[in-house]
């Protein structure tokens, strides 16, 4: 079985996001969904540190060292772009005027609980930071992420072990080996790698499943 790579990930949440939507892509893997929208679909991304309406730099263009997203990368302002301090930016962000927002995440449980700002004790990070706002705040909240640790621990769980973000905010997760809805305390699968039959899903999941008809089949393309 063939899991999903992080530049396979954005492409499924670049194409599922809706036309016309104001999202804002958290730090990280969540990035990587900028240069797979279709510009024709009139995505608007917001930005933290207060933009909406960018894209990133090209690699022919010339960087403007005052346009930077929240991830610090170089980025370019869209027609129609707006620039607006920070206050205004998190009123955004806290207002529900934030239609999805796409998240990094170190665990998430099935009631929608989000952990993905400290990995315990011995964690540097001195703050929850945005991410906070933003769970709260956005409309949807989805989570790109991969299912296990580097010690093959599941991140979708019962119950978060870290610290959390946000409780109950989650809607969806894209993991590196299927999409899942979260609904009613069970994570929904609706979309899983070919080889991985619903069946073996407890080795990858520590938390409640619940099937809503055969989740469809992705193929993972060859590098």
């Amino acid at each position: 079985m063939k899991r999903l790579t992080r530049g396979h990930l954005a492409a499924l949440v670049a194409a599922d996001l809706p036309a016309g939507a104001v999202v804002n892509l958290g730090i990280g893997m969540p990035t990587l969904v900028t240069d797979r929208l279709d510009p024709a679909r009139g995505v608007q991304l917001h930005s933290e540190n207060g933009i909406l309406g960018m894209r990133l730099l090209q690699a022919h263009e010339t960087a403007d060292g005052d346009l930077i997203n929240a991830s610090k990368q170089s980025i370019a302002l869209t027609e129609g772009a707006a620039i607006f301090d920070h206050v205004y930016s998190f009123s955004i962000m806290r207002g529900g005027h934030i239609d999805i927002t796409v998240l990094g995440a170190f665990e998430v449980s099935c009631r929608g609980d989000l952990a993905n700002w400290s990995l315990g004790a011995d964690d540097p990070m001195p703050s929850v930071g945005g991410a906070m706002d933003l769970a709260v705040g956005a409309r949807n909240v989805w989570v790109m992420m991969e299912a296990l640790t580097r010690e093959g621990r599941p991140r979708l769980r019962g119950r978060c072990t870290l610290p959390l973000t946000g409780a109950g905010v989650v809607g969806r997760v894209y993991a590196d080996i299927g999409i899942f809805e979260v609904r009613e305390s069970a994570f929904v699968p609706t979309a899983l790698v070919e080889g991985l039959p619903p069946s073996e899903l407890g080795r990858w999941i520590d938390a409640p499943l619940r099937f809503e008809g055969e989740p469809r089949v992705l193929h993972v393309p060859t590098p």
